[in-house]
This record gives C-alpha cells, structure tokens and sequence, in this order.
C-alpha cells in the first residue's frame, strides 16, 4: 500500500477583522485566495518555473470556521508529477487548536513556457531548495 505523503505546514496567517464575512467568521473566498497564492509559490518552487497557473482545484470541504484572532496555518503535498502539471493536496487547520477548518483533495498547476504554452518540466518527485543548492555548489 503506497503512503500518502505528510503535508508541509509552512503558512500561517492571522484572521483579521477585513478577514471576515457577515457571520464575523473568516471570509471562504479570502482563504481561497491564500490558498491558491501558496500553491502556486509551491508549484513554482517544486518546477523551478515562474510560468505556472492553476488549472483546476477539486471540491473545497470546509469542515470548521475560524473566527478573528484565530491563527491558521496552510499545509500542502504534492501528490503527483505529471509531463506538464503537479498535483498536490490542501488542509487548513487551527495553528492552535490543529481542528481542521478545510480540505482540498486536488489542485493541479501546469507549467508553461514563456509564450504561456504548457511545457514539460522534467520532474518527478519533490525536492527542496535547500538540496538544490548543494547540488550547485559540488559542481
């Protein structure tokens, strides 16, 4: 049986009274928003290409609201490697608490040239920057 991979918590943001809905509960479309910025700098990161967009981000299962003064934190995995795209997996949840506030099962980027045409990038699993720059320096 094939694991899934453990999510990276590296984004935590505050909710802020502009966060909020009429229910004075954080607003959906301003976490979306942060969930999409933060999949995107992974994707790039991951692809080492500045030219990705999203192309598709399955059903959102928001599980719990937070409120102002509430600290979440963004977890994201890349799951899989396509020719031109990533795949990776979301959950939300409560720095404080870890209750889930939301889950995302699939958001996929395409990487594209710089004529905004969907290119290969070569990858197939995830490497960190850090790795990278190792490899750099040795040579």
């Amino acid at each position: 049986m094939k694991s899934t991979p453990e999510l990276n918590f590296h984004t935590r943001r505050w909710v802020k009274p502009e966060d909020l809905n009429p229910n004075q509960t954080l607003f959906g479309g301003s976490l979306l928003k942060w969930i999409d910025e933060e999949a995107v700098i992974y994707a790039i990161i991951q692809l080492e290409n500045p030219h990705v967009v999203t192309k598709l981000i399955s059903e959102i299962n928001f599980i719990s609201a937070p409120r102002q003064g509430d600290i979440i934190e963004l977890g994201i995995v890349a799951t899989k490697f396509g020719v031109t795209s990533l795949t990776m997996r979301c959950e939300v949840r409560n720095k404080l608490t870890q209750q889930k506030v939301l889950t995302i099962d699939r958001m996929v980027f395409v990487n594209l040239d710089e004529h905004g045409v969907p290119q290969p990038h070569g990858k197939t699993e995830v490497t960190y920057v850090k790795d990278r720059l190792k490899k750099k320096g040795e040579e």
